[in-house]
């Protein structure tokens, strides 16, 4: 796993720590404690450029590119969008974006699992200089695919939103509960493929409800615009919110 995260460090006994785990562990809380100091940098930098910022997370494949690709199209000449594509390798998602016609950085963490505060605060930077931009409304940065490591880091976002695909199972919400503790919206995507796969809307919703009780829901199939209009509504009262 990623050695930048501390997902690799030994289970916290507190009772039977020994000297060389114990320093392990307070390594990864100052990393956090930096992260955060960092993160609230970041959301500053992003108020004074006039963005309101958004977290996507999910597992590989549950559609995040596909959701902005959409997006970006419905949102064309209404706002100003800049995107933060974060994966392992390669530039692959950054171009698909970038074919929308909207500014896009790539970061890549050859290995880590996970983007953190300090690589987004580069990114933007990045994504100002090369795209000339005075003022964004939206900032969406896609987090690498992971429904782990990224719920731990703060990156400086306003809005966290974490994506559950049908093809995975309607169990993620029980299985991963941090993602769905930090995040302030669910969408479940992929709803066009509710025929093909034993996937329970009802056992999502209630699960993710039971771990965070003010979770906003979602049910979106972005290829086919199904749910799309609650998604841009959603997206235009943050700008809206935002710019007040």
């Amino acid at each position: 796993m990623c050695d930048s995260c501390g997902c690799s460090l030994p289970h916290q006994d507190h009772h039977h720590q020994s000297p060389t785990e114990k320093k392990l562990v307070d390594i990864h809380a100052s990393l956090l404690a930096a992260n955060n100091d960092q993160a609230d940098k970041n959301r500053h930098h992003f108020e004074q450029f006039g963005a309101v910022a958004i977290n996507l997370i999910s597992s590989p494949g549950s559609g995040k590119t596909t959701l902005l690709e959409h997006t970006i199209e419905q949102l064309a000449g209404e706002f100003r969008i800049g995107v933060i594509e974060g994966d392992i390798e390669t530039e692959r998602d950054a171009d698909r974006i970038r074919s929308k016609g909207v500014p896009v950085v790539q970061l890549t963490t050859g290995g880590a699992c996970h983007l953190d505060a300090r690589l987004v605060h580069k990114g933007f930077h990045q994504l100002i200089e090369e795209s000339g931009a005075q003022k964004f409304d939206i900032l969406f940065i896609e987090n690498v695919g992971n429904l782990v490591c990224p719920a731990t880091f703060d990156l400086g976002e306003h809005k966290r939103v974490v994506l559950v695909s049908v093809p995975e199972g309607s169990d993620k919400p029980a299985k991963y509960p941090s993602a769905f503790y930090n995040s302030q919206l669910f969408l479940i995507t992929k709803t066009d493929l509710l025929p093909h796969f034993d996937f329970s809307i009802e056992e999502a919703k209630r699960e993710a409800l039971r771990l965070n009780p003010d979770l906003d829901i979602m049910e979106i199939a972005a290829p086919k615009k199904s749910g799309f209009e609650k998604w841009l509504q959603y997206l235009r009262t943050l700008v809206a919110v935002g710019s007040d």
